[in-house]
């Protein structure tokens, strides 16, 4: 399989690209029609950076720096939930509004954890 074909099946990839799509919408709508302009740049900040983080680690130059992208965007994806709840629970957002984007984040967070634990006992067992 070549390069090209791996990283279209890359489902990480995919789903931190269209999650970080949701969280510009989601930085519109807090600050556009919520009038909230700090929480908003918050979740936009690290919401998006998950998925930057997964790029560089798509492009990392050894396992050890890939593993050290992916654990920094699994630490932005803990973040991102973070502010999500906090924008649930604080009423700017309702449960309906935060309920998908918490199941996301969640999401993210299983896939990231598994490929960390993947990469780390990889890392390891070559040692």
């Amino acid at each position: 399989m070549t390069n090209e074909k791996r990283e279209a099946k890359n489902i990480i990839r995919q789903k931190s690209y269209q999650f970080s799509l949701r969280i510009i919408k989601l930085y519109k709508f807090l600050s556009e029609t919520k009038k909230e302009f700090v929480l908003a740049k918050q979740v936009l900040r690290c919401g998006t950076s998950i998925g930057a983080n997964i790029e560089e680690a798509i492009g990392a130059q050894s396992k050890k720096d890939f593993f050290s992208k992916i654990s920094i965007a699994y630490k932005e994806a803990r973040e991102t939930k973070y502010w999500l709840l906090l924008l649930k629970d604080s009423h700017i957002l309702t449960v309906d509004e935060s309920k998908t984007l918490l199941d996301d984040i969640e999401e993210l967070l299983k896939i990231i954890a598994k490929i960390q634990i993947t990469t780390k006992g990889n890392i390891y067992n070559n040692s």
